[in-house]
């Protein structure tokens, strides 16, 4: 590109030029070059946040990973006001209450480098403790042009220009929950340049009843806003990308939403400009305060912005410097959670305790809450071996439900579908002379018809002239409703795929892969066989049991269902995987590559209620008579395996645990069906260790629910090609989960969704509001982690436990970068079986673990 030129007079709207100091002209020309790095480097700082209906927890520091921990908490704090390290306030109460011991504090102090060369005593810390880190947050313009002596008795600029660009990205990627849609052709910035040329009220809320006539100075493009401001400011080209990164950082939610878009055109070989137009919607309005100032204030405001800023890798050293004793009581509070768990994994035996008689294998997603329910389901059936394995079960899919245009992700999110599934009728024996080609059409007629007279339905309500005939017409009908509220029903967990589907057509309407040639599909069923073990041996019975939360009036319902599966229930890869092992030219197929699935063995697809605890089985009409009777005799085991899993969990629900069987179900169901429930379950909250390794490792051992499993066995895995995929899919997805949870704890102002009693959703799945406005809310709502007297989750870094020989994890590491920052800035602890004892990874070296202070 060439070097910006300073543009000529005329070139420059006469408000502009009217208010440009005399500095303007000293101040050097910019590059666009240097422009474009700058914004692109900014922009890439913001993590995704997925919409409503897909909701997966993201790591929000996922895009500064490359950089230690405690220099991303000093760049939020200085930048964003964000707190990345756990509070002062919990950790003295952790302390206080022996959560963290002597022991804890004295190795941390030996295990952070930084505290060592400082000579950090424990006095020091535990005084620290009682104080608030001393950290200068950096100034944007508008808070440098916001000084009036009257600043006090309006809507401060800060607050009135994020709520206008709030509002008119609300408006502007809507495109579910409003009748008239806006005019969207000229993009995001064009959209908010004419939105605030027709708003005549926000001068008045800022105190500037003049700016409609600054309004001309707005400049017309993306490009000439970054431009206009970075050249004018006079900043310094070394702080304009942290400077760019502070202004997103004002809107860090409705930058994460323009991220995640950002990130699905990539997954899709797509470019996509949303956050820059975002940032340079920003920065235009510091133009447009600009031509509210006269020439004095205007060069007071450069004045004052360039002094703060020109110390800015001053503050920003400082700042890590203040969190220096926030990093030792993080690895502190860490390291009374490792010892408890190490003493558990090191407790076994360490034998393969497989039943002799195995007549059922369970594959479980390796979600935490199932670590409960495989321990239960192993005691009370002992002729059952459970696996762990990710819940979307090795299907890169997306799937579309029957008659629909729909398609959804049923995959992690840092994966792009190549594989469709579709709804088919699929009878288990000929209905009334009818073909199955026949019913899937007479189903999908059906169902467009029911959409069609729900859709007329709802728009009568929606015309402002109907409005109120509607709610006399209607009122009646909604006492049900409203009474369903009042005293909740104990019904079963809603199939929404399924809504507008009559019922005769919902018990034959099943998930399967399409479009996908023979040999395609063999290779596939041998990839997920191989990975889960599976290809060695099969019982005659083995489920594939997938997850899904159940809830009532939940905006983020999705965020309790599988992360795997993109914030879905594992229901339809589980269906999915299942028809397709048990199809006869697969199978006949595998066994000409030597891998023989028993003609006996029949895979059945189920789901584990999260909320509930109970177990659904699924397709079980198509099941050989052997395989349903198997299920059946199974009735009793699920029973007791599900009671005691629901007693476990009863005190964190303030439910009693000794209540009868049917009563504590009973009780779990309501809050199910409950639309005044804020808390149907606490989801992940608690997660904090990730096990790869063989189930005998963990066989017996109560790990709390707060352990990912994932069955591996590095002795079937000779090209180390497993654990690849291992530790670059799975285990990048529970460090995103462990991460969102820690940082929606840390900072539940800025990282997390606020009070969920107050949320209005915005454009039908983007997200929400905390009450009317405001900044996009991202992460974990405080009910999700707060029971309204102590939080539910501890904001530990995830603790990965591997059995697999040191030279594969190794090399694994090596070929990926991600990994190595992950490791080497501490994001997250890696520890290896060594036989039987375990070693830890720190900064590239393999130590024997230690726990126990020297």
């Amino acid at each position: 590109m060439n070097d910006y030129v300073e543009p000529n007079e005329e070139d420059v709207p006469a408000t502009a030029t009217a208010t440009a100091t005399a500095a303007d002209s000293a101040r050097h020309a910019v590059s666009n070059r240097d422009i474009e790095a700058a914004c692109e480097q900014a922009c890439n700082t913001i993590a995704p946040a997925w919409p409503l209906d897909r909701a997966i927890a993201v790591n929000p520091h996922w895009s500064r990973i490359d950089k230690p921990v405690r220099q991303v908490a000093a760049r939020m704090a200085v930048l964003g006001g964000i707190q990345v390290f756990p509070p002062r306030d919990g950790q003295l109460r952790a302390w206080q209450e022996g959560r963290i011991g002597s022991e804890d504090l004295d190795l941390a102090l030996s295990r952070v480098p930084a505290a060592k060369s400082a000579g950090l005593t424990p006095a020091q810390c535990v005084a620290a403790l009682r104080t608030a880190p001393v950290v200068v947050r950096l100034p944007v313009l508008i808070d440098v042009l916001d000084n009036d002596p009257l600043r006090h008795t309006r809507l401060s600029w800060r607050q009135a220009v994020t709520h206008q660009v709030s509002q008119t990205c609300a408006a502007y990627f809507d495109e579910h929950q409003a009748d008239w849609q806006p005019e969207r052709s000229q993009g995001l910035y064009a959209f908010w340049r004419e939105t605030l040329q027709h708003d005549h009220g926000i001068g008045f809320l800022m105190g500037l009843p003049d700016m409609e006539r600054a309004l001309d100075a707005l400049p017309a493009t993306r490009q000439d806003a970054e431009r206009w401001v970075l050249q004018r400011l006079g900043l310094p080209p070394a702080v304009w990308a942290d400077y760019l990164e502070a202004v997103l950082l004002t809107v860090n939610g409705w930058a994460s939403w323009c991220a995640y878009l950002g990130w699905q055109a990539r997954l899709e070989e797509r470019q996509d400009t949303h956050t820059r137009d975002l940032l340079a919607i920003r920065l235009a309005w510091g133009v447009l305060l600009l031509e509210c100032k006269n020439k004095a204030a205007a060069a007071q405001a450069y004045d004052a912005l360039n002094g703060e800023w020109g110390r800015a890798a001053t503050l920003l050293a400082q700042a890590e410097d203040a969190l220096l004793v926030d990093e030792v009581w993080q690895v502190a509070l860490e390291l009374g959670y490792q010892r408890w768990l190490a003493q558990q994994l090191l407790g076994t035996d360490h034998t393969s305790a497989v039943a002799q008689a195995l007549t059922v294998q369970a594959a479980f997603c390796i979600d935490v809450r199932s670590e409960p329910m495989r321990r239960a389901l192993e005691a009370a059936c002992p002729a059952m071996e459970t696996v762990g394995f990710a819940g979307f079960f090795g299907l890169p899919v997306a799937y579309t439900p029957l008659a629909t245009l729909a398609r959804r992700p049923q995959l992690p999110g840092l994966l792009a579908p190549a594989m469709e599934v579709a709804d088919r009728i699929v009878t288990s024996k000929p209905a009334g002379g009818k073909t199955d080609d026949a019913l899937q059409s007479a189903a999908a007629r059906a169902r467009h018809d029911r959409f069609g007279w729900s859709e007329q339905w709802h728009a009568a309500s929606r015309w402002p002239g109907s409005a109120f005939s509607f709610v006399e017409a209607a009122g009646v009908g909604y006492l049900a409703k409203l009474g369903q509220w009042i005293n909740p029903a104990k019904h079963a967990r809603a199939r929404d795929d399924l809504d507008g589907l009559p019922a005769r057509y919902r018990s034959i309407c099943r998930p399967q892969l399409v479009g996908l040639a023979r040999d395609a599909r063999v290779s596939l069923a041998s990839g997920v066989l191989h990975a889960m073990g599976l290809d060695r041996r099969c019982a005659p019975l083995v489920l594939l049991v997938g997850h899904g939360s159940q809830s009532t009036n939940n905006a983020h319902a999705a965020a309790l269902d599988c992360g795997a599966c993109c914030g879905q229930t594992g229901e339809v890869n589980a269906r999915s995987l299942a028809q397709l092992l048990n199809a006869s030219d697969v199978r006949a197929a595998l066994r000409t590559q030597g891998l023989n699935i028993p003609d006996a063995t029949w895979f059945v697809a189920a789901l584990h209620n999260t909320t509930t605890d109970e177990i659904e089985g699924f397709d079980l009409d198509l099941a050989p008579l052997a395989a349903q009777e198997h299920w059946n005799r199974l009735q009793d085991g699920f029973a007791q395996a599900s009671d005691q899993v629901r007693r476990e969990r009863a005190p964190s629900l303030k439910l009693n645990p000794h209540a009868p069987c049917g009563e504590l179900l009973d009780q779990l169901r309501r809050r199910a069906n409950d639309g005044a429930q804020t808390r149907p379950e606490w989801g992940l909250a608690g997660n904090a260790a990730f096990v790869i390794a063989p189930r005998h490792r963990s066989l017996g051992l109560t790990l709390e629910g707060r352990s990912f499993l994932h069955d591996y066995d590095a002795s079937q895995d000779g090209d180390g090609s497993v654990l690849e995929l291992l530790m670059t899919a799975p285990m990048l997805v529970t460090h995103w989960i462990n991460w969102q949870y820690h940082a929606s704890t840390c900072d539940p102002l800025r990282l997390g969704s606020g009070n969920k009693v107050l949320h209005n959703v915005v454009g039908g799945n983007i997200g929400v509001f905390e009450g009317n406005g405001g900044d996009l809310r991202i992460g974990l709502s405080r009910q999700s982690l707060h029971d309204g007297e102590r939080w539910m989750h501890e904001p530990l870094r995830l603790t990965v436990v591997i059995d697999a020989p040191q030279k594969a994890i190794d090399r694994v590491i090596g070929k990926h970068a991600v990994l190595r920052q992950l490791l080497d800035n501490g994001w997250l602890h890696l520890w290896r079986y060594d036989q039987n004892a375990l070693r830890q990874y720190e900064r590239g070296v393999w130590q024997p673990l230690q726990l126990e202070a020297a």
